[in-house]
C-alpha cells in the first residue's frame, strides 16, 4: 500500500520502521534506555549493540523529553529515543508529555542536520495510550513542530498494523479539515 500523503509534509505508511531510509527513526524508548519490546526491541535487535552503548552512556531520559544516539546497523543515520507517557488515564499530564517528546524529537532532528524522519505509535503499546487520542495529540505536536522547523522536509509515520494507520489517517485528516476551515 503506497503511503497517505499530506501537504503539511506528513506521511503515514504501514511498515517495519527500523528498514526506513531517513535521516533519523525516532524510537518509542522507556526512561532507562534499556531497550525493551515493541519497536524498542526491534531497534535494538536491528540496530546491533552500539545503540545500546551510547544509551548506557547517556543513561536516562525522562517522560517527554528525547536523546539521540548513532544508528548502527540500520539504514537510518540517528536514532532518536523519545520516551512518552504511561497513560494514566489522562490524569498525569499524559497529553503534555506525548507532545513534548515529538517536539522534542524534531529538535533533535534539526539540530543534527536531519531533513527526513520516521516515528512510530508512541505509548500506544505496553505504555497503553489510546490510540485514537495519541493520533490526535502526536499528529499536531508533529505539524506545529513542522511549522517551527522547515529544514525537516518530511516525517513519516510508519505503522505494523493497518488498525493504527487507519486511526492515524483519520486523525490527519481530521487536523486537515480543521486547518482549512480556520483559514
Amino acid at each position: 500500500m503506497p503511503p497517505a500523503e499530506s501537504p503539511l509534509r506528513i506521511e503515514l505508511a504501514l511498515g517495519d520502521i527500523t528498514k526506513e531510509r531517513v535521516d533519523a527513526i525516532v524510537n518509542a524508548a522507556n526512561s532507562g534506555l534499556r531497550g525493551g519490546g515493541g519497536v524498542d526491541g526491534a531497534i535494538h535487535r536491528a540496530g546491533g549493540p552500539e545503540i545500546m552503548e551510547e544509551c548506557r552512556r547517556i543513561g536516562h531520559c525522562d517522560p517527554g523529553d528525547a536523546v539521540i544516539t548513532g544508528a548502527g546497523r540500520l539504514p537510518a543515520r540517528f536514532v532518536i529515543h523519545a520516551v512518552g507517557p504511561v497513560w494514566e488515564g489522562g490524569r498525569d499530564d499524559e497529553e503534555l508529555l506525548l507532545a513534548s517528546c515529538h517536539e522534542r524529537a524534531l529538535e533533535l532532528a534539526r539540530e543534527h542536520g536531519c531533513r527526513t524522519v520516521a516515528f512510530p505509535a508512541i505509548s500506544t503499546g505496553a505504555y497503553g495510550y489510546p490510540p485514537e487520542l495519541a493520533a490526535r495529540v502526536a499528529l499536531r505536536a508533529t505539524i506545529e513542530a513542522l511549522e517551527r522547523l522547515p529544514m525537516i522536509e518530511k516525517v513519516r509515520f510508519v505503522f505494523v498494523d493497518e488498525n493504527l494507520l487507519e486511526i492515524y489517517g483519520r486523525a490527519l485528516a481530521h487536523l486537515k479539515e480543521s486547518a482549512e476551515r480556520s483559514v
